[in-house]
């Protein structure tokens, strides 16, 4: 899988620790930046990001900033993504699932190594139901055509 890679300087450290893990599981990274711990404004890489997902250059986008909050906001800004702020495994889980994110928004601040992990990985690796979710995705899709094209 080719996955979006972004961050502000709060989340850098968590997006090498994240290109690593994704890099031995065998997906392809592209990291849009941030390149350091220097101060910076998230909404330049979430949307690089998600433009990269939105024109399905990647399949995935995954964004860490201090909250996670800021950059689901920033990347939830167009159409063709649906970035989910997650704070746990049941909530990477569920967003793949019923919501067909592919935009994960993490947290540096509040989430350790280990869960940060074993988030990503669940969240790559769970598939979309479909089903009734879709319909409801469905609806998402249609109204970004009709009010922000």
């Amino acid at each position: 899988m080719k996955v979006a890679l972004g961050s502000d300087h709060r989340g850098f450290e968590a997006k090498q620790r994240i290109a690593a893990v994704l890099r031995g599981w065998g997906h392809e990274v592209i990291d849009v930046g941030t390149r350091g711990l220097d101060s910076c404004d998230y909404p330049d890489f979430a949307f690089q990001a998600a433009k990269l997902v939105g024109e399905k250059e990647v399949e995935r986008g995954i964004l860490i900033c201090g909250t996670g909050i800021g950059m689901s906001i920033a990347a939830n800004k167009g159409g063709g993504f649906r970035a989910a702020p997650c704070h746990d495994s049941i909530t990477a889980e569920m967003s793949r699932r019923h919501n067909d994110a592919n935009v994960l928004c993490l947290s540096a601040d509040l989430l350790g190594e280990e869960l940060i992990e074993r988030m990503v990985k669940i969240w790559i690796e769970s598939a979309f139901e479909g089903t009734r979710h879709q319909r409801r995705v469905d609806k998402i899709q249609k109204f970004e055509q009709e009010h922000l094209c």
